[in-house]
C-alpha cells in the first residue's frame, strides 16, 4: 500500500494552524491564551474543551480527547488520514504529491532545510558579532536605537560583501542543494552558485512553531533592492507568514490588539518601546490567510501605513480582505502618519504613549471605507448618491450578518437617502452555501429510556446476542478509568508542584498500575518537600522512564496559571473518584450479563437497570 511522503505532512502541519481548523467547525472563544469551546466529541453544558496555539494542540478536559490538527479532522470529520490529510492541505494551498511505495525508506526532506536555515542563521548572528566589518551594521542598529538585547531577541545578523560567505561553510553537494531550495544560494544561467545576501542586514523569519523559515535583508548601502526577502520555498509561503508574530506569541496573555506595519525595523523598534505588539507582512499585501490568523488572537487590528498613496492602496487592500471577517465584536481601524513619518521614528520621536494613543484614535473601517469610497462623489446630487450605492453596498454585503452591518447600512441609507432592503439588494457576492460539518452534539444512539419495571423494553437490548452481547451503546468503554486522566493529572501536578497536595490516597483503586504509582509517588514527595519547583520535580526521576513520562504530560498541557491549574486537577480527581465507582459498578453489571437476561430474576433486573442508570449518570450520558 502507498504513503504520502513525510516531508509533505510535515509541510502541511507547518502551514496549518490548529485555531483556524477547529474555528471552521466549532465556534471558538478566546480564553486567556487559548481557545474554549464546548466538546463537539461528548455533550457538554460548560466548555471544557480547549485549543493552545502556541503548542497546536487540542484538549478536552472532559473525555480526555486530545491532539493536532490532523487529529482532529480525522475525529471531527470522520475521515482517514489520507482523507484528512487532503483537507488541510487544500485549506494551505498545497498540492497532493504522488504516493510513495510503502517499503520505501522513511525520510524527512524538510529537516535538513530547516537545519540549513538554522545553520545560515548563526553564521549571520556570529558576523554579527564578530566580522572584522560589522561596524557599519553595527553603528546602523544603533542609529535606529536598538539595543543588543532586541537584536538578540530577534536574531539579527549581518551578511558581509562578498558572493561566497555562506558557501564556503558548506561542506558538500548536499548541503548546498539544500541551501539552494531554501533560498539561501543563487543558481545563474551558467550554473554558478553565489550567496543571495550580501551587504545586508539579516532578518530572519520565524514560523508559528519559532523554526526559521526565510530572510529578509537590508541593504547598507545605495544598492538596490532597499529590501530583499527569500523566495517561496518548500519552507516559506509569504501569503501565510507575518513577521513578528512569533515574538508577539511571547506577550500575547492579555493582548487585545495587533498592529500591521510596513516593515521589519517598525516592528522591531516598537518591541524595543515596549510595544509588542506588531506584525509586518513579508512583500505582499495583507490578505485573507493573515487576517484569520490575526483574528484568532485578537478583537482588534490596526493598519498603520504611510499616508501616501502607496500606503492609501495598502490599506484599502486590507480593508477588502478585512470585510468578509468582520463578525460583531471585531474592529480594524487605520492609522496613516505624515509623510517622511512612519512607526520606527515616531516611537524614538516622542515616545510609545504617544503612538498608543495615536493606535486608540485610529480611524474606525467604517469611517476608511466611506472615505476612500466617496471620493470624487458629491453627495449634494441624486447622481452622486446612486454613484456611492452602487460603489459601497456589495462591499457592505460582504460583512457578516450582524449588528455590524445593519449599522453599515443604516448609515449608508441615511448619505443616499435609500432604504436599507434596497441597498442590501445591491449585491455582487453570492451566498456562501451552509456548512454541511455533521453535527457531533447529537448523541448517536438516543436518550437512554426509562425502564422502571419493563424489563421487555430493557430485554431488547439483549435479543440479537444472547448471553455476551455488547453493552457498548450503554456503558462507557473501559478505558474511562484509564492512564488518560491519571497522565493529565501528572502533568498539572508537573507544571505546579503544590497542586499534588490537592490529590486525596483513597483516590487511587489498591491494585494501582504503573501510573497511578507514579501519581501516588509524585504525591508523596510533594507531600515531604510542599514548596517543590517543577524543576526539582523533574529532575527527582531524571533519565527514567517515569521521567520522560512526567515531562511529555507537562508538555502537552495548555493551563498555564496556579489557580487554573488547581481547578483542572480537582475537576480530573473529581473524575478519577467517578471512574473508580463506575469500574466497580460495570464489574457488577458484567456479572449479571453473563447471564443470560431471560434467566435473571425480578431483583437482578431491576439491579441492572439500576447499575445501567447510575452508570450514565455518573458518565455523562443522561
Amino acid at each position: 500500500m502507498a504513503r504520502l511522503p513525510q516531508a509533505f505532512i510535515d509541510q502541511v502541519l507547518d502551514r496549518t494552524d490548529i485555531v483556524d481548523v477547529v474555528d471552521r467547525r466549532v465556534k471558538l472563544k478566546k480564553a486567556g491564551k487559548n481557545y474554549s469551546a464546548c466538546c463537539p466529541f461528548h455533550q457538554e453544558k460548560t466548555p471544557s474543551f480547549s485549543v493552545n496555539p502556541d503548542k497546536q494542540f487540542y484538549y478536552c478536559f472532559g473525555c480526555g480527547a486530545g491532539g493536532n490538527a490532523l487529529g482532529f479532522i480525522m475525529e471531527y470529520e470522520r475521515r482517514d488520514f489520507r482523507e484528512a490529510i487532503e483537507v488541510l492541505a487544500r485549506s494551505a494551498g498545497i498540492e497532493m504529491p504522488p504516493e510513495e511505495a510503502d517499503n520505501a525508506p522513511q525520510v524527512d526532506n524538510q529537516k535538513p532545510l530547516y537545519e540549513s536555515m538554522e545553520r545560515a542563521t548563526k553564521l549571520y548572528e556570529g558576523f554579527l558579532r564578530q566580522h572584522k566589518d560589522r561596524k557599519s551594521v553595527v553603528d546602523y542598529l544603533k542609529r535606529r536605537g536598538l539595543s543588543g538585547e532586541i537584536a538578540r531577541d530577534f536574531r539579527l545578523g549581518f551578511a558581509p560583501e562578498g558572493w561566497d560567505n555562506l558557501m564556503q561553510t558548506l561542506a558538500d553537494e548536499e548541503s548546498i542543494e539544500h541551501a539552494l531550495t531554501v533560498g539561501l544560494l543563487i543558481e545563474n544561467d551558467k550554473g554558478r552558485k553565489y550567496d543571495r545576501f550580501r551587504d545586508r542586514v539579516i532578518f530572519p523569519i520565524v514560523n508559528q512553531r519559532g523554526k526559521v523559515i526565510a530572510m529578509g535583508g537590508r541593504v547598507l548601502g545605495d544598492g538596490k533592492p532597499k529590501y530583499l526577502n527569500s523566495p517561496e520555498t518548500p519552507l516559506f509561503s509569504k501569503s501565510h507568514e507575518l513577521y513578528g508574530l512569533h515574538h508577539i506569541r511571547k506577550f500575547s496573555k492579555n493582548l487585545n490588539r495587533i498592529v500591521v506595519v510596513e516593515g521589519y525595523m517598525d516592528v522591531i523598534a516598537l518591541a524595543q518601546f515596549g510595544i509588542h505588539y506588531a506584525v509586518a507582512t513579508l512583500g505582499t499585501s495583507v490578505g485573507k490567510p493573515h487576517l484569520e490568523t490575526l483574528f484568532r488572537r485578537v478583537e482588534q487590528v490596526v493598519f498603520c501605513f504611510d499616508g501616501d498613496e502607496a500606503g492609501r492602496k495598502a490599506a484599502f487592500r486590507g480593508m477588502e480582505a478585512a470585510l468578509p471577517m468582520m463578525e460583531d465584536g471585531r474592529q480594524v481601524k487605520f492609522l496613516f502618519l505624515p509623510e517622511g513619518e512612519d512607526p520606527d521614528t515616531v516611537v524614538r520621536n516622542k515616545g510609545a504613549q504617544h503612538l498608543e494613543h495615536l493606535f486608540d484614535t485610529a480611524a474606525p473601517l467604517e469611517t476608511f471605507l466611506f472615505e476612500q469610497m466617496g471620493l470624487g462623489i458629491d453627495l449634494a446630487t441624486m447622481d452622486g448618491k446612486a454613484r456611492l450605492s452602487k460603489l459601497v453596498a456589495p462591499y457592505l454585503n460582504q460583512i457578516p450578518d450582524g449588528v455590524f452591518k445593519t449599522l453599515l447600512f443604516k448609515s449608508l441609507a441615511e448619505r443616499t437617502d435609500m432604504d436599507v432592503d434596497s441597498l442590501r439588494r445591491l449585491r455582487e457576492v453570492p451566498e456562501k452555501p451552509e456548512s454541511t460539518a455533521p453535527d457531533f452534539h447529537e448523541e448517536s444512539d438516543g436518550t437512554p429510556p426509562h425502564f422502571e419495571d419493563d424489563y421487555d423494553r430493557f430485554a431488547e437490548g439483549f435479543q440479537d446476542t444472547g448471553a455476551h452481547a455488547d453493552s457498548s451503546t450503554l456503558l462507557p468503554p473501559d478505558s474511562e478509568f484509564s492512564d488518560n486522566v491519571i497522565m493529565r493529572a501528572l502533568g498539572l501536578i508537573a507544571l505546579h508542584p503544590p497542586a499534588a497536595l490537592l490529590v486525596a490516597d483513597e483516590i487511587l483503586p489498591a491494585n494501582s498500575d504503573r501510573t497511578a504509582n507514579l501519581l501516588r509517588d509524585v504525591v508523596a514527595l510533594v507531600q515531604e518537600t510542599p514548596d517543590m519547583s517543577t524543576a526539582a520535580l523533574l529532575g527527582y526521576w531524571t533519565n527514567t522512564e517515569e521521567g520522560e513520562a512526567l515531562s511529555a504530560a507537562a508538555a502537552k498541557e495548555v493551563i498555564d496559571t496556579e489557580q487554573e491549574i488547581s481547578e483542572h486537577l480537582v475537576a480530573l480527581l473529581n473524575k478519577l473518584s467517578r471512574d473508580r465507582r463506575v469500574a466497580l459498578l460495570r464489574t457488577r453489571a458484567h456479572e449479571l450479563k453473563s447471564v443470560t437476561y431471560t434467566e435473571l430474576n425480578n431483583e437482578q433486573k431491576r439491579e441492572l437497570v439500576s447499575l445501567t442508570t447510575e452508570i450514565r449518570q455518573l458518565s455523562g450520558r443522561d
